[in-house]
């Protein structure tokens, strides 16, 4: 798995949801750019240290943003509050832009959690 493999799940989408994952994935790159991609569960996924800290997929009315962990999704509900959220993930409109300091939280609690599973926190 790879960024080539991203890349080719990104080109299949229709321009409008290419866009929106694209600044997404982006933006999710900024914030590890230490992290490989990958796909993972059939979508797209960032990977630091091994372990999945995001995931992003196009759907065919909206998209999603999956932290892999419904304990981050809880533990930001009040930031996702405007979302339609489930367990795992949540839906944004396809040309919805997801604001920085939300993904930016994403990420740290993500993070955070993993290293709480490690006993680091």
């Amino acid at each position: 798995m790879s960024s080539e493999d991203v890349d080719a799940y990104l080109a299949e989408l229709e321009p409008a949801k290419r866009d929106g994952l694209g600044r997404l994935r982006s933006k999710l790159l900024e914030l590890a750019p230490t992290a490989t991609e990958g796909i993972s569960y059939a979508m797209p996924a960032i990977i630091e240290n091994r372990k999945v800290i995001a995931g992003y997929a196009a759907f065919k009315n909206h998209l999603s943003y999956f932290p892999h962990s419904s304990i981050v999704i809880s533990r930001l509900a009040k930031d996702l509050d405007s979302f339609k959220t489930s367990k795992g993930g949540f839906q944004f409109g396809i040309d919805e832009v997801l604001p920085d300091e939300l993904i930016r939280k994403l990420v740290q609690q993500k993070r955070l959690l993993i290293e709480e599973a490690r006993g680091e926190k």
